[in-house]
């Protein structure tokens, strides 16, 4: 195992802290957990396409490209609160 020095404000600091000890952990831990478990744009990509493929020949054989697109901008806009509220 390596041990490695990274720059980070002070702020980010602190909220790494808070959210390793509610969390119940460490710091490096969490660290760890966020690192491993985050996707990288390739990993990404493949379950996309794994989950479209699936998609495709047990549900919906005629989805488009389109549809896909249509959708991705739908997450995105929900994700970005353009798409409904909270009450």
């Amino acid at each position: 195992m390596a041990d490695t020095t990274i720059k980070i404000t002070d702020d980010v600091r602190d909220r790494l802290r808070i959210l390793a000890e509610e969390r119940g952990t460490s710091v490096r831990s969490l660290v760890e957990r966020m690192a491993t478990e985050t996707p990288t744009e390739a990993e990404r990509t493949e379950r996309t396409a794994r989950g479209l493929a699936y998609i495709r020949a047990n549900l919906c054989p005629d989805l488009t490209e389109d549809d896909v697109r249509r959708a991705q901008q739908w997450r995105a806009d929900i994700a970005a609160g353009r798409l409904g509220s909270r009450r």
